[in-house]
């Protein structure tokens, strides 16, 4: 493998290339990790395709719930695609390098779809807690265009947020290597290689990104809490055992994914471990994408009666 390392640049602007070793250096370790993750990313490719098409085709799913699982399914594949192709052509390729725009593109594009999958789960948590507290308005209150809005808002704050930390990264002087212990191009590693003072890089992670997290985070406990006080009030010990269920395993995927994004970027960079912290990313990045048609979809009776109805047809 070829490592190249900078020649007395000065800028980023002149460097050409960086090189990803991803997970492992072994080569057989390589061949069984290109397997594993061959089939995870099929896995979520296909599980939210069909999610996105079986809501496209069946009225019955032209709903509030569905319209966001759609634009998380749509967010599940951008954020897998960001990076596993990637990651898969290095396992069986000797050359293990990344040009500089492909860098800071995968960079741009794997925030962009965090952000947007924090701020999805978020709008999501809202509209079951309207749904379940407040029934009556829901119609109102999650009308198309309310919807539209909510959705629309969490995508462009996703872009924005990420275009302020790609543009920081992209103006830093890299001369410590070109080196990534990493399978992608991601803020902590980057800032690992800068010979610049990356002070405003990390101020800017804690405050704008870490607001975009915890803001997301706080409404979907919030909206939760107010879930399970509903839930606490069903009469019925099968309907509350049943209702808590259901509950348990959004809050899983919601804690996983919070808590692996806090502890990877939401700390000083002194602290940061490359070798322990580069599998966090594959949790909250490609994990969860895959878990998540099943966990909040496939689960559900109506998306089943919906790939009934759609393999019938066939």
């Amino acid at each position: 493998m070829d490592v190249r390392e900078p020649k007395g640049r000065e800028n980023s602007t002149s460097m050409t290339e960086f090189i990803l070793l991803g997970l492992s250096s072994n080569p057989e370790e390589q061949l069984i990790l290109f397997g594993v993750f061959i089939a995870i990313y099929l896995v979520a490719l296909m599980g939210n395709m069909l999610l996105i098409l079986l809501i496209s085709l069946d009225s019955r799913l032209h709903t509030p719930m569905y319209f966001f699982l759609g634009n998380l399914s749509v967010v599940d594949i951008g954020y897998t695609s960001s990076t596993v192709p990637k990651m898969l052509t290095n396992y069986l390729a000797r050359d293990k390098s990344i040009s500089w725009t492909s860098c800071f593109s995968q960079t741009f594009f794997f925030i962009s779809f965090g952000g947007i999958e924090c701020l999805m789960l978020g709008v999501m948590a809202y509209d079951r807690y309207v749904a379940i507290c407040h029934p009556l308005h829901y119609g109102t209150l999650m009308s198309q265009q309310p919807c539209a809005r909510l959705a629309a808002a969490a995508w462009v704050i996703g872009l924005a947020n990420s275009a302020v930390h790609t543009s920081l990264l992209s103006i830093l002087s890299f001369c410590r290597g070109n080196v990534l212990r990493h399978f992608f191009c991601d803020i902590p590693p980057l800032l690992r290689l800068s010979c610049s003072d990356t002070w405003i890089n990390q101020a800017v992670t804690f405050t704008l990104g870490g607001s975009l997290v915890s803001s997301s985070l706080l409404g979907t406990l919030v909206s939760y809490i107010y879930i399970v006080m509903a839930i606490l009030r069903i009469r019925t010990r099968a309907g509350r055992l049943k209702a808590f269920s259901t509950c348990a395993s959004h809050l899983t995927v919601v804690s996983l994914y919070f808590s692996t994004i806090l502890f990877n970027y939401l700390r000083p960079n002194s602290t940061y471990s490359q070798d322990q912290d580069r599998v966090l990313p594959v949790l909250y990045g490609i994990i969860i994408p895959m878990l998540n048609p099943i966990i909040y979809s496939l689960r559900n009776k109506e998306v089943k009666g919906a790939l009934r109805k759609a393999l019938a047809r066939s």
